[in-house]
């Protein structure tokens, strides 16, 4: 019989989610076919409708996958609300955030988790598909690796008549050698594909709860908080790799700005508006 401690998993997937099924179900599909295994998926969910919760419910049920949903009342845009409660419900003690429309490369999670360091913040970046691919993938697809097997066509077809960018980042590098010295320019955090030690992010109290539209918050902020801390951040580009889904590029807002310029001038690494409330 294995002990409580044997089923606590390695790594806490922490997936940001809202209303999207059927790519998110391209998501599940990249992350059933992980080299790494030993995984928990967390759903953080932004209040998607009854409907979908109710479908995803069934998907969760069905899946061989080790998912938890975690949802609350759709109040706007509240993602770094999501994520904090995401990281609550995490058993894990290192984590990896992606996006609900990032699909992972075979090997990601397992990148992430053989390159973690103490006080370091892994970033990776994102293939960003064009409409037309992200419209014909299918969980099939994804499930066979065609984004991965046939790499070499998509990245021609993409790069001059698919309208899809940062291809190259495709190209997974097995040497050791090439791998640290292309990593060798710090590159940020990007939101979608990064991946800390759980004691970490709770050291500057996860992501800022004030910020209710895209942009800054997710990222930028977090960098520039956990910088501040004194943790570092490595690039982990041509190693965990993800394919990003075709939207509409997201608008920053004057009131996003705001937030940031005041974590600046407050100088918070530890922000009082994170998983553990201030005081009134």
């Amino acid at each position: 019989m294995q002990s409580a401690e044997e089923n606590i998993p390695k790594v806490s997937l922490i997936i940001s989610f809202y209303n999207k099924l059927d790519i998110l179900k391209l998501v599940l599909a990249g992350l059933e076919r992980q080299s790494f295994k030993e995984f928990e998926v967390i759903i953080a969910d932004d209040g998607s409708k009854q409907e979908i919760v109710d479908e995803l419910k069934r998907i969760i049920a069905c899946s061989k996958l080790n998912i938890v949903h975690v949802w609350h009342e759709d109040l706007g845009w509240r993602k770094n609300i999501a994520l904090n409660n995401a990281i609550i419900k995490s058993r894990a003690e290192y984590l990896v955030f992606i996006d609900g429309d990032c699909i992972p490369h075979k090997h990601f999670i397992k990148e992430h988790y053989l390159s973690r360091q103490k006080s370091v913040v892994l970033a990776g970046r994102r293939v960003n598909l064009s409409e037309h691919v992200s419209r014909i993938l299918k969980p099939s697809f994804v499930r066979h690796g065609y984004l991965e097997n046939l790499f070499v066509p998509l990245m021609i077809f993409e790069r001059f008549l698919g309208k899809g960018s940062y291809i190259e980042y495709g190209l997974y590098i097995k040497s050791k050698r090439i791998r640290k010295k292309i990593n060798k320019k710090d590159r940020g955090i990007l939101g979608s594909n990064f991946s800390i030690h759980k004691q970490d992010i709770l050291a500057i109290n996860g992501f800022d709860e004030r910020y209710n539209s895209p942009y800054l918050g997710e990222d930028t902020d977090l960098e520039y908080r956990l910088r501040l801390y004194g943790f570092s951040v490595r690039t982990v580009k041509f190693l965990a790799i993800q394919f990003h889904t075709f939207h509409e590029r997201l608008v920053n807002t004057k009131q996003n700005e705001a937030i940031f310029e005041d974590t600046k001038k407050n100088n918070y690494a530890y922000i009082p508006y994170g998983i553990k409330k201030q005081k009134d």
